[in-house]
């Protein structure tokens, strides 16, 4: 192996814990409570708009408007007519978001693993580039990567061959020399291994961490 290209929400960023830290300290603010019903809630609606934005229906900014026509309903709470006022709302859950961002216990030092392996670093994200990058500085993991690659600059996402070999391009390996680790049995390995990479399935339900995970340099 000559590379290592990681998944980052869920498998070296926790965006599970940030984000339902995020909606129990934004729906408090809004005058609800947040159940663990509401916040299941929260993620079903988070991923089918979040879909709509890979697919190409929606802008970034549409599909968290999206977002919040859905789930205000479940507040009860009157959805804005103007789009304006739906992005002044979604600031207050990105606030909080922002401010819980933190990496897993186990992501530097698979990082470091990887690097002591004299392999080269990548991250492969279905995400905006902007934000992808802020996480990866945030929780003090960006010093340790060589490439990020996010669907918004690659122009295509996951499960699409062309997001892995681009990112291996990118890293300037190929995929057969090289190791795709994530949270997402589909897009993260079956679709990486039908690219031609190697790919490892982090079950962290299972308990499996990175390190564990990770190879290791035989030299």
């Amino acid at each position: 192996m000559k590379a290592v290209v990681f998944d980052l929400d869920n498998t070296l960023f926790d965006h599970t814990a940030s984000s339902t830290a995020a909606i129990h300290e934004w729906v408090a603010e809004l005058g609800g409570t947040a159940s663990d019903e509401l916040v299941a809630q929260w993620f079903v609606i988070e991923e089918r708009n979040f879909n709509q934005w890979l697919s190409g229906a929606v802008t970034h900014q549409g599909q968290r408007r999206g977002r919040l026509r859905d789930f205000l309903p479940l507040l009860g709470r009157p959805v804005p007519a103007l789009d304006e006022e739906l992005d002044q709302i979604y600031t207050g859950y990105l606030r909080h978001y922002q401010a819980s961002w933190a990496a897993y216990p186990d992501a530097r030092l698979a990082l470091e693993v990887a690097r002591s392996n004299g392999w080269r670093v990548g991250v492969l994200t279905n995400g905006s580039t902007k934000q992808q990058n802020a996480k990866l500085a945030a929780i003090g993991l960006a010093d340790l990567v060589d490439v990020v690659c996010t669907s918004e600059s690659l122009g295509v996402s996951k499960p699409d061959p062309q997001a892995y070999l681009q990112t291996c391009g990118a890293l300037g390996v190929e995929p057969a020399d090289t190791v795709m680790i994530g949270d997402n049995l589909e897009l993260d390995v079956l679709a990486a291994r039908q690219a031609g990479l190697t790919a490892h399935h982090l079950d962290r339900a299972a308990g499996l961490t990175l390190t564990e995970i990770l190879p290791r340099s035989r030299s």
